[in-house]
């Protein structure tokens, strides 16, 4: 009888843990409908941003534009942007792998220093004694309440700080979200710009600018990286609740498995324990009529 009393504890237990990643996957399933409509409609006017700034730049040199500035590159700036809450399958860890391999490969001879969103990351990296920009603390939780105007003042400190040289270089680390099943790891460079269209490219149609060419392109240069960012992390934010809803749905299935599986044992153990039972009151019967 106590294994019997042991499996029903099991099972009692695996119901429990069900019942939680099953009520976390339906949370998270509400949640990544908004996050998906979110960065769907953020896509095509990002897209046509830059298609705008491909058509004007495609007589202009870029290279005039501080934000365009090739220059040694000596300081880098890695941007990672991870999620606040675990269970959500590899989602995190994806990112501070890729993280690494660009700090201990990639940029291995460079002085490196670290701009993280999410406390995942920022606690994996403090534990590495990582070189963490002062900017992350306080910020991890941007993710409760995502507004263009807060992501817009980060764009705005990296900017600055590739402006007054202090970084050389700038790279977002993030998850992209394809589907609900599906997000990949990217690494795209923030800073400095790098030319969409080629030189042999022209733009298409005759134009007359109002202001000029390289005003527009000048104001619109930093709205299009502050674009860019938000659009990163509006990207991260929908593949975090889809990979939370994928992992506890599988979890959901395997814990019903595992209950399926205990609940068979169980029977079995009691109907073993019933049968002996049996016999023994028969061989008892069987010996006082003897």
């Amino acid at each position: 009888m106590a294994n019997l009393k042991e499996i029903r504890s099991r099972i009692t237990s695996v119901s429990s843990t069900m019942q939680i990643t099953s009520a976390m996957k339906m949370v998270s399933a509400s949640k990544l409908k908004r996050a998906q409509d979110a960065i769907t409609q953020m896509r095509p006017y990002s897209e046509k941003l830059q298609e705008i700034l491909s058509n004007l730049s495609a007589t202009l040199d870029l290279s005039e534009n501080a934000y365009a500035d090739e220059r040694e590159v000596k300081n880098v700036l890695i941007i990672a942007i991870s999620s606040n809450r675990g269970l959500c399958g590899g989602f995190n860890n994806n990112i501070i792998k890729e993280v690494n391999n660009l700090v201990n490969h990639t940029y291995a001879d460079k002085n490196v220093n670290m701009l993280c969103y999410g406390k995942k990351a920022i606690d994996a990296f403090r534990r590495n004694e990582a070189r963490i920009d002062n900017k992350t603390v306080g910020v991890e939780d941007i993710f409760a309440d995502l507004k263009f105007s807060e992501i817009s003042e980060i764009a705005s400190h990296v900017m600055e700080m590739y402006l007054t040289k202090k970084v050389d270089k700038v790279v977002v680390v993030y998850n992209s979200f394809i589907n609900a099943a599906t997000q990949i790891v990217k690494t795209e460079q923030f800073l400095p710009i790098i030319p969409t269209v080629s030189e042999t490219e022209t733009s298409t149609g005759d134009y007359i600018f109002e202001p000029s060419k390289e005003e527009i392109v000048a104001e619109l240069l930093p709205k299009s990286l502050k674009i860019q960012l938000f659009k990163s992390i509006l990207d991260s934010h929908a593949s975090e609740h889809g990979a939370r809803m994928t992992a506890m749905h599988k979890a959901t299935d395997n814990a019903e498995d595992l209950k399926r599986s205990l609940t068979l044992s169980y029977n079995k153990a009691r109907q073993a324990a019933i049968t002996n039972e049996i016999l023994e009151i028969v061989g008892g019967a069987e010996a006082l009529n003897n």
